[in-house]
């Protein structure tokens, strides 16, 4: 069940769950007396087969039934009970209107996926007396009644309990994406501020109102908050990048929020939502195949690795001799800098520069086959263009570029900010920031180059990694070469 928005008013919508649609169609092919119950007119022997596998294990296991059947028939109950928690909300509703009547869906679902409390309502089921379904009505009518009396669950309560993560995942399968979810959320945390004091710990407020509506002078305050510290370091990149926001703007972000948390309201539902757990098990099963292909690697992968081995090999060839014994020194043997200065009768500061030089002279072997200073501009150019609001953090030079673009002077953050982020050109941010066109973009270059050096930096640090790990392993190999010729 979820709620529908599309039509310009709430409805109801009732999905499949294809997962638990196909667990019915193993059971209809293999179990004659599951198949037997399907055509009955009543539904009373499916529950109690459910509740039966749920609460008892029952009947024995075949080999062909899932490892994890006692969890599925929970489901497959959880779900069943979705009508009557419609049914009995719908009651309490035609009853009394003093909450919207998804409120009191959301009372009812709290209780079906509470797994302790569901199983303990299952626990006192007598099917003699009722139908399942009828008592499951009796004991939502009485949740929602006890729920709803103080307004324990407004939907203000709701955005304000609710965690980051749960809102953050809400906010995407609503479809929010980003910069906007970072922005949705470094807002929450300052309208919790401003309406938790203004309203929840304002002694006027009555008892039984504690979660009442906010008004404008709330979300204005709270918009300034954003404003103010959305320039400081502790904010996200998506946020110091962005305009400043509105009273009017923030609750808009904070109503949108809502109705995300209210469609997957994650207190109710499973650990994996059950609208997405066929398409999870197939994303699942595709990474899998993905990271076997890169084990694999594609020609291109192959020939790019056996050029760059067949660089440095090259490399290692061509030092001196003192070069080569100290690489064997550090890598195979593990002497630190200060043994092996003492070996060469110089300083240790003088093996340093060495090993430094040998460095050095490694990378720029690496570098000459992707050659990162003619391509590094133009990276840095189209990531400020297309990748600026939304960086990719998987990505290790996209974390590296927004480091450094957070340790820039506050003018080159608003330069980017402006340029990039507001999309303005060179006269509207001249005349925003009182500064002559030609100096704008004078420091725009400056700032391009800046963050051009921050990720050849980052390269830099990127294959002295991987250079460690590749010479520790090639001196592991000559030591255990040795090794068996001797023996």
């Amino acid at each position: 069940m979820t709620i529908d928005n599309s039509i310009g008013r709430r409805s109801i919508q009732w999905k499949t769950e294809l997962h638990l649609q196909r667990n019915i169609d193993l059971y209809k092919t293999q179990h004659e007396q599951f198949a037997a119950l399907l055509n009955q007119k009543s539904e009373q022997g499916l529950v109690q087969f459910w509740l039966d596998m749920a609460q008892n294990n029952l009947p024995s296991k075949y080999h062909w039934e899932p490892e994890n059947r006692s969890q599925k028939a929970w489901e497959h109950l959880s779900l069943y009970c979705e009508e009557s928690c419609y049914r009995a909300a719908s009651q309490v509703w035609k009853e009394n209107q003093y909450k919207c009547w998804e409120e009191y869906i959301f009372f009812a679902r709290c209780l079906v996926y509470d797994p302790v409390k569901f199983r303990a309502i299952l626990a006192k089921y007598d099917p003699s007396i009722s139908p399942l379904y009828a008592y499951i009505i009796e004991v939502l009518r009485k949740t929602i009644k006890d729920e709803g009396a103080v307004a324990k669950f407004s939907k203000w309560r709701l955005l304000c309990k609710k965690s980051n993560k749960e809102l953050q995942e809400a906010l995407i399968r609503y479809g929010i994406c980003e910069p906007k979810v970072s922005r949705f959320l470094f807002a929450r945390k300052y309208f919790k501020q401003v309406y938790q004091f203004n309203k929840i710990q304002n002694p006027a407020t009555r008892s039984g109102q504690r979660w009442i509506e906010p008004d404008s002078n709330d979300f204005q305050e709270a918009a300034q908050y954003y404003n103010a510290e959305k320039i400081l370091a502790i904010a996200p990149h998506q946020v110091a990048v962005g305009k400043d926001v509105t009273g009017e703007q923030l609750q808009g972000w904070m109503e949108t929020s809502i109705t995300a948390l209210r469609n997957y309201p994650q207190s109710i539902a499973p650990n994996i939502s059950l609208e997405v757990m066929g398409e999870v098990s197939y994303k699942i099963e595709s990474d899998v195949g993905f990271q076997l292909e890169i084990a694999d690697s594609t020609p291109e992968e192959k020939s790019l690795c056996q050029q760059t081995e067949a660089v440095l090999q090259q490399e290692l060839l061509a030092l001196n001799d003192d070069q080569k014994e100290i690489l064997y020194l550090y890598h195979a043997l593990g002497w630190n800098q200060k043994q092996i200065a003492a070996k060469f009768a110089i300083t240790q500061g003088a093996i340093a520069r060495r090993l430094q030089t040998i460095e050095r002279r490694l990378i720029n072997a690496v570098y000459s086959l992707k050659q990162p200073p003619q391509w590094v501009s133009g990276y840095v150019t189209t990531w400020l263009m297309y990748n600026y609001e939304t960086p990719d953090y998987s990505d290790l030079i996209h974390t590296a570029l927004v480091t450094a673009v957070k340790r820039l002077n506050t003018q080159s953050q608003d330069l980017l900010r402006l340029y990039y982020g507001q999309k303005l050109d060179t006269n509207a941010i001249s005349n925003q920031l009182c500064l002559p066109a030609d100096i704008v973009n004078k420091l725009l270059s400056q700032t391009n180059y800046e963050l051009e050096m921050a990720v050849l930096k980052e390269l830099d640090t990127m294959i002295r990694r991987f250079l460690n790990i590749w010479l520790n392993q090639q001196y592991k190999y000559i030591t255990n070469d040795n090794l068996s010729s001797k023996s």
